[in-house]
């Protein structure tokens, strides 16, 4: 598992007007080619009218699935300019779809290429970038003579924290960073003089709009 990647919150849509062509870009994550499938064709079903529904997916830990397809038009100006976009914008696992309703006047091969592009990166936006970072859970039982001070010092320190749950015990639920874990868990047995039952559950990933 990646320890972080960007990708985007949900899906988007946004309508561009070139030269009275309608240029609509949709963009969504999608963790499957399968899924990626699905939504070019849900986009291809609700606008089978338009002149083209031009697309491009990327999808993998390493980028190993990727596809493109300029629906018509000219070879090289709509389906790689919207992958290009997904590249230089550093995304994962999306898929993008730009819809183009001809408006009756020419692009040319340069225009089409900067229209199809402008397409993408404005579905892009109205998805919402974020970054989605792999954290472990980490369960931590103490006194509740311990509460307050751990509870401080994690804010100090700012680490994510889950549910917290008052038995017997105060349980709390931390989420740090799965590549700070190891630190973390030695860092809070010093802090707690040992006294801290330390439980580690699964890794998840949690999304962030900057990087934290």
């Amino acid at each position: 598992m990646l320890a972080q990647y960007k990708t985007l919150k949900q899906l988007g849509v946004s309508e561009i007007v070139i030269k009275k062509s309608r240029f609509i870009g949709h963009a969504k994550p999608a963790d499957s080619e399968e899924e990626a499938m699905q939504f070019i064709e849900s986009v291809k079903k609700e606008h089978w009218s338009a002149t083209h529904n031009c697309y491009a997916y990327m999808i993998g830990e390493r980028d190993e699935c990727q596809k493109q397809s300029d629906d018509g038009e000219p070879s090289g100006t709509a389906g790689k300019p919207i992958l290009e976009v997904i590249k230089n914008q550093g995304l994962k696992n999306v898929v993008v779809v730009v819809t183009r309703y001809f408006g009756g006047i020419m692009l040319g091969a340069g225009g089409l290429i900067r229209a199809y592009t402008d397409g993408a990166v404005a579905g892009i936006a109205a998805a919402v970038p974020v970054y989605r970072v792999l954290h472990e859970e980490v369960r931590v039982d103490i006194d509740y003579t311990w509460h307050g001070k751990v509870e401080n010092e994690m804010r100090n320190r700012g680490t994510l924290l889950g549910e917290t749950q008052f038995t017997d015990k105060v349980s709390l639920l931390c989420l740090p960073k799965a590549a700070d874990a190891a630190a973390f868990i030695a860092w809070m047995t010093d802090l707690t003089q040992g006294k801290a039952i330390i439980t580690k559950g699964e890794k998840r990933y949690i999304e962030h709009e900057t990087l934290p």
